[in-house]
C-alpha cells in the first residue's frame, strides 16, 4: 500500500471541513500546516456565538453588507489563521491549503502573517466570474508561493 502525500491528506481534509460551513453561497475549507503538522483548521461562516446563516436565513443567507457581501461571514483562511494566533501558534513559514483560492483581502492577511505557501483547489476568479485571481496574483507578486492543487482526492468523504 502506498502512503498518500501530505498535500493530498491536507487538501482532502480541507474539502471535508468545507462541509461544516453554514454559508448558503459557498462552502470553503482551510488547513494551516507547518513542518508536516496541522496547526489550525477553518471553514467559512459566521463568528462563533452568532447566527448560523443556513439556520437563521435558510433561503437567502445572511443579510448583505454595504458592498453586497455577507454581513457575518469570516473566510475559511481567516478562521484558520485567527484560531492559530489566538492559541499562540506561530503561522510564519506555514503552508495554507484551501478549497478556494484566496480573495485579495485574505491574500493581504496571508502575506502579512508570513505564510510562505498557499495551495488551492478551485479558483476564486472562476467562482466570481472575474478575469483573474487577484489574491493569487498579489501573493505571487510578493513572494508567497501559490500553487493550484493537481493531486488526487481519493479519500474525500462524500455526502449522502
Amino acid at each position: 500500500m502506498s502512503k498518500p502525500a501530505f498535500d493530498d491528506i491536507y487538501m482532502e481534509l480541507a474539502v471535508n471541513l468545507a462541509k461544516r460551513s453554514h454559508c448558503i453561497k459557498r462552502h470553503v475549507g482551510a488547513v494551516l500546516t507547518k513542518d508536516t503538522r496541522i496547526i489550525s483548521i477553518g471553514y467559512n461562516g459566521p463568528p462563533s456565538g452568532t447566527h448560523n446563516c443556513d439556520e437563521e436565513w435558510p433561503v437567502d443567507g445572511c443579510p448583505r453588507d454595504s458592498k453586497g457581501g455577507c454581513s457575518l461571514a469570516i473566510h475559511a483562511e481567516q478562521n484558520a489563521i485567527l484560531y492559530a494566533v489566538r492559541n499562540k501558534s506561530s503561522v510564519e513559514g506555514a503552508t495554507l491549503y484551501l478549497t478556494l483560492s484566496p480573495c485579495l483581502s485574505c491574500a493581504r492577511i496571508i502575506f502579512s502573517m508570513g505564510i510562505e505557501k498557499v495551495m488551492y483547489l478551485n479558483s476564486y476568479a472562476e467562482h466570481k466570474g472575474l478575469a483573474h485571481d487577484e489574491g493569487v496574483d498579489f501573493l505571487n507578486k510578493f513572494g508567497v508561493q501559490c500553487v493550484k492543487y493537481a493531486g488526487s482526492l481519493q479519500n474525500v468523504t462524500h455526502m449522502i
